[in-house]
């Protein structure tokens, strides 16, 4: 039914109960990335022609799923909010049966007027409001993501950086569970207590994605300003694996140190800054 991969819970980097099973926008954006990786390496011959073919037919449809769908700013919101209920078939505006009442308060409160990103999951009658960063920067970094949307994400990071950013590049998931629903999702899980670990925590390991995405949107002053933020910090905590609290400050409470991908994270970005050429190796270009 849908061009999207169906996952289990705790089966990608946030491997444990986060109430990211069924369709999470981090596996399907890999999953875009690898249809585009296969579509460049395999040579057009008679031999590849039917594989060439089949990429190309769910390449498309999961575009457009992934951008139509998942895709939430102002403009969006309010078509949600005004959405009727049990509705069915094709030309229905309300497709995944997504009640208004499901909208979070803070949400309404906390995207900006020009900014924007694509929401957690999707499925039927459920759709997760959370900013999951990899997911968007992945996209950005992809082009699975439009030039407007990529903008209007880089637009929510910059108005949103203590949020986002704060003390340490980049919050894996925002907002965290708390209360009930960290209870609920979680099953009380003590590594995941709300602005903690997988929970809403700061991971250094994401700071070269955001880089790569600052610079395939030419906003390099977001780069810079992050490099900043990072630079003395990590060598004085002995490059943790990640920081807690809600603007990162704190080094997680069960965080190792000298972690090789916080180390690699740090020198990619760094090699980003540098040779921008470098960025050609890890995007597409827009189809």
């Amino acid at each position: 039914m849908y061009p999207t991969m169906l996952v289990p819970d705790g089966a990608f980097m946030i491997d444990r109960r986060m109430g990211v099973y069924e369709h999470p926008l981090e596996i399907q954006v890999l999953f875009y990335a690898t249809l585009r990786a296969a579509k460049e390496l395999l040579l057009p011959n008679d031999d590849n022609a039917s594989c060439i073919h089949k990429i190309n037919q769910r390449l498309a449809p999961l575009t457009y799923h992934l951008r139509e769908y998942y895709w939430i700013d102002l403009n969006r919101l309010n078509e949600i909010y005004r959405f009727k209920g049990d509705e069915f078939g094709k030309e229905v505006a309300n497709k995944f049966n997504i009640y208004a009442n499901s909208i979070p308060a803070w949400l309404i409160q906390w995207i900006p007027d020009d900014g924007g990103y694509l929401v957690g999951n999707l499925g039927s009658g459920r759709m997760d409001f959370r900013f999951f960063t990899l997911g968007n920067l992945m996209a950005i970094i992809t082009s699975l993501a439009s030039n407007q949307e990529s903008q209007s994400i880089m637009n929510l990071i910059e108005k949103r950086w203590d949020d986002l950013v704060g003390y340490m590049p980049m919050k894996i998931c925002f907002p965290a569970l708390e209360g009930i629903e960290w209870q609920i999702v979680t099953g009380c899980d003590p590594k995941n207590t709300p602005w903690s670990y997988h929970n809403g925590g700061n991971w250094p390991v994401l700071l070269w994605l955001l880089i790569a995405a600052a610079q395939k949107t030419n906003r390099i002053e977001i780069a810079h300003k992050a490099i900043s933020v990072v630079e003395n910090r990590l060598f004085e905590d002995k490059w943790p694996e990640y920081y807690d609290g809600k603007n990162g400050r704190l080094i997680g409470k069960e965080a190792r140190k000298y972690q090789t991908w916080t180390f690699s994270g740090f020198l990619v970005a760094k090699e980003l800054i540098s040779n921008p050429i470098y960025l050609e190796l890890l995007s597409f270009d827009m189809e």
